[in-house]
């Protein structure tokens, strides 16, 4: 079995495949994000995998078989290889998801409560929104700010307990996390993808660079179990194939699909998932105020969906087109 590498151009990113015109039906975009949201609601059950069937205090093991294996399996399914800028294009996104992202998120997990961690994380949408300015020429609207200031709060008062205490390394490492993700949402909006190539050889080949920077991290700081149980290879399996390669895939589809705004507030149903996951698994309760952050949670991501942004005003040197204005 040959790996042969696309011919093709690169796409735009107002013309890449798979955009909805602006006239699409809103049931399409209504699709779109149902399958886009199965990726962080999938990433909301990775707490309650990791907690109850892999070997503990190897966070970084775990995003390296996350990454890796998956990313190779795509790559021996499609078959494909970058061309062109796309070499550099996909290193500089697999490590903006993966070889950069996973490392600063589990160091702050690790330092922080997971409900401080998951209210960092929450202000994605806004970072989506500056980065938008600058990338897609797109300015926000006050809908879309208003939505991810709600979104913060109801995170905040889902996840967050009076004890919580504050570490300043593990802050500084979750909000560049949170950064780089929401950079990284931006830039593949802005590239779309090569013209013939599926959404999962692009995520194959992000995986893979991003569990080749991962792997020698690894196994340098953490190793190797002594052995591996049954369990830890169901979590490792689930993770991999559930909660890394078809989760990311789903993501990336809603990526090119719809606007980056829109996608980025369907991240805020990871602490939701992950709160429901530990209500429904682990015994745990929810008190009022929880409820009325989920209520609210919900309530952003609904309103995130709505009206999209407009152009910034141009500069000298750059002019929004009215495609590109549409992609925030």
């Amino acid at each position: 079995m040959s790996i042969r590498s696309p011919r093709a151009r690169t796409a735009e990113p107002s013309t890449s495949q798979g955009h909805p015109s602006p006239q699409a039906p809103r049931s399409h975009a209504l699709a779109a994000a149902g399958l886009a949201a199965i990726g962080p609601a999938t990433w909301g059950t990775t707490y309650v995998t990791t907690t109850e069937l892999l070997p503990p205090d190897r966070p970084l093991l775990a995003a390296a078989l996350r990454a890796l294996p998956a990313g190779l399996i795509l790559l021996a399914l499609t078959r494909r290889l970058p061309s062109g800028d796309w070499w550099w294009k996909a290193a500089v996104l697999g490590l903006l998801n993966f070889g950069a992202f996973f490392p600063l998120l589990f160091f702050g997990a690790y330092h922080l409560p997971g409900g401080v961690a998951s209210t960092i994380s929450a202000v994605m949408p806004l970072l989506v929104a500056g980065f938008g300015i600058g990338v897609l020429k797109v300015r926000p609207t006050r809908r879309t700010l208003t939505a991810g200031l709600v979104g913060v709060v109801g995170v905040a008062l889902l996840v967050l307990r009076g004890s919580a205490s504050f570490d300043l390394a593990g802050l500084v490492a979750m909000l560049a996390a949170t950064t780089l993700m929401a950079l990284a949402v931006v830039l593949s909006k802005r590239w779309g993808r090569p013209e013939g190539v599926s959404l999962l050889a692009l995520t194959g080949w992000q995986l893979t660079v991003g569990g080749v920077v991962l792997a020698p991290i690894a196994l340098g700081f953490e190793g190797l179990p002594d052995h591996f149980t049954g369990a830890n290879l169901a979590g490792y399996a689930y993770l991999g194939v559930i909660g890394t390669a078809i989760a990311y895939a789903l993501w990336f589809r809603g990526i090119e699909r719809l606007p980056a705004s829109s996608v980025s507030f369907l991240g805020l149903t990871n602490p939701v998932v992950a709160t429901l996951a530990g209500l429904l698994l682990l015994g745990q309760t929810l008190t009022l105020w929880q409820v009325g952050g989920l209520v609210l949670v919900v309530a952003s991501v609904l309103v995130g969906q709505g009206r999209r942004g407009r152009p910034a005003t141009p500069t000298a040197t750059t002019t929004a087109t009215p495609t590109t204005a549409q992609n925030l």
